[in-house]
């Protein structure tokens, strides 16, 4: 169970989201603050494994309660929920785990606490990668392993998550070297997928395809043979 604490100075906002975390069955105890200075409080006195920030509280904001919990021998994961996008870029310099914007998504919530539980389960591991992409004039910060497929587009790539997808400059050769260890391979000239996404795959001679994200995508004859390969070092065998 994932003992949590939500900070925000707005009541409501903390009763809402105590309420849709109070509904995961992987929720224990939940703890409430309504300042950044009662959430310290908390942090020194309970037992917490994650922490729920809004970022802009009077006098201690969120950003300064995980400032001093970096500084903690064993830090909270720490989620921002906030409304405000501009501060995403010094929010994952802070090693967040992820960012919520408000109004908060039950399914986004429940993908949050879903990675929570991963690094809990990893033993407080590395925090995942994370790039910095621009949208509309506004600089975002999204997780390597969020990203589903990438797709050529000249000397650009653009990256697809579930919820978007992303223009980077950076030819699609370059990362397929640069993500080769994270579980990406080239399906085709314009494609590379990730494995962990992979839904299905047809590697029939005739037209062979992959399903990424609910995206079918084809796989070309030159890039074939790896993907064969790499979809049988996947494979489960009885032990001999």
């Amino acid at each position: 169970m994932i003992n949590v604490l939500v900070a925000d100075d707005e009541l409501p906002a903390v009763e809402e989201l105590a309420y849709l975390l109070g509904k995961d069955d992987r929720i224990g105890v939940i703890h409430r603050a309504s300042s950044g200075a009662e959430a310290l409080r908390a942090l020194n006195t309970e037992t917490i494994d994650a922490v729920f920030l809004d970022i802009h509280m009077p006098a201690v904001s969120g950003l300064d309660v995980a400032r001093a919990i970096t500084r903690s021998s064993k830090p909270p994961a720490v989620v921002f929920v906030t409304a405000d996008e501009d501060c995403a870029l010094e929010a994952f310099e802070l090693a967040a785990v992820d960012y919520l914007l408000k109004p908060v998504r039950a399914d986004r919530l429940a993908k949050s606490v879903g990675r929570i539980s991963e690094l809990l389960h990893d033993g407080g591991g590395a925090a995942p990668e994370m790039i910095t992409v621009d949208q509309g004039g506004t600089t975002r910060m999204i997780r390597r392993d969020d990203v589903t497929y990438v797709q050529a587009q000249g000397d650009y790539a653009r990256l697809h998550t579930a919820d978007a997808s992303y223009l980077i400059r950076v030819p699609l050769a370059d990362l397929e070297q640069q993500w080769a260890e994270a579980g990406f391979i080239r399906t085709h000239r314009s494609y590379l997928v990730a494995l962990k996404h992979v839904q299905s795959m047809k590697l029939a001679a005739d037209k062979p395809s992959v399903s990424v994200a609910g995206a079918g995508l084809p796989i070309s004859r030159r890039h074939l043979p790896m993907v064969r390969e790499k979809l049988e070092a996947t494979r489960i065998r009885p032990q001999a």
